[in-house]
């Protein structure tokens, strides 16, 4: 019998390549997305990676406690990856609320829905490397003290340690993986890299003149999706459920980061690029770089893909999808 897996918030970056990875070991995958009246679920990423008819699509919404107990239920998942959230940060200060509810309190629904009807299920939840914020040691482990900077850090803050209390007052099996960032072509244009690698590939094209950035000096640790949910996978092979941070342990500034898909496509940059101040978080995270010791230790986990191979990858992907 094939291994089934329910992941939540499959429509995303990680869910795709975690379904990807999940159909390539032979898994029956199921995926949770939310619909709204304006449009049907988007498929985009399924489609890109050619996977969207091998993945069973369940509606549901991490709100509905009720709806994600029959989908529990029906689904009668081996294990369950929970990746829905409300992930932008910078939204997260816009609706501070909505936040809290789906990327905190959403979390508590599906650890309710998995107590309750697949007990014996395990479990993965997102954390995220934003809940270090104001770092407390200059490279972050699993001991490191948290300091969240952002509404969004601090309902994943209240996540995560959910998914630990569950763990010990309930015995289910969960682990948290703290994923620093991690990026790809999948990557939604929101955010920092996407923004970047889209905006490079525009004005090679000759559609934008400028890119548009705030603080361009802040640090992260920056690695792939691939490479990433391979380790969210691994996690939950492992007979002991526990918490591990993901990372590549290196730290690049934004500058950096930009100058490498600048390169890459052949322009100067700094005759394109500029900082706004409107851009600037009202809460600077300013330095994010990761240990991920423990998970190279447990499981033998290393990332394969290096940032400027990502970023090129991410800049051609981007002039593949305006060309058409």
């Amino acid at each position: 019998m094939a291994k089934r897996a329910l992941i939540t918030g499959v429509t995303g970056q990680d869910g795709a390549y975690l379904a990807e990875l999940l159909l390539q070991n032979g898994y029956e995958v199921h995926g949770l997305a939310r619909r709204s009246s304006s449009s049907d679920v988007n498929l985009s990423r399924l489609q890109w990676l050619g996977i969207e008819r091998e993945v069973q699509i369940v509606d549901g919404n991490l709100l509905d406690l009720s709806g994600l107990i029959r989908t529990m239920r029906d689904v009668k998942p081996d294990e369950v990856y929970n990746l829905a959230a409300q992930s932008f940060v910078k939204s997260s200060w816009q609706q501070p609320i909505l936040t809290g509810q789906v990327t905190g309190l959403g979390v508590t629904n599906v650890l309710e829905a998995v107590r309750l009807e697949s007990p014996g299920a395990r479990f993965y939840q997102a954390s995220s490397s934003e809940m270090y914020g104001l770092i407390q040691e200059p490279m972050q482990s699993e001991t490191t003290p948290f300091y969240p900077r952002s509404p969004y850090a601090v309902a994943k803050l209240y996540a995560h340690w959910l998914t630990v209390n569950y763990r010990e007052s309930f015995g289910v099996h969960a682990s948290s993986g703290i994923l620093f960032n991690h990026e790809s072509p999948l990557r939604g244009i929101e955010f920092v890299t996407r923004k970047v690698t889209d905006c490079v590939a525009r004005i090679k094209l000759g559609r934008a003149t400028e890119l548009r950035l705030g603080n361009i000096d802040a640090k992260r640790d920056w690695g792939h999706s691939k490479d990433y949910v391979r380790a969210m996978w691994l996690m939950l092979q492992q007979d002991v459920p526990d918490d591990y941070v993901i990372a590549t342990g290196r730290t690049t500034t934004v500058r950096d980061m930009c100058a490498i898909a600048f390169k890459h496509a052949g322009l100067d940059m700094d005759k394109h690029l500029i900082i706004d101040p409107a851009l600037f978080r009202p809460a600077e995270v300013d330095i994010l770089l990761g240990d991920a010791t423990k998970a190279r230790q447990k499981f033998g986990w290393e990332p394969k893909i290096t940032l400027e191979d990502m970023i090129v990858e991410m800049v051609e992907a981007d002039l593949k999808r305006l060309k058409k």
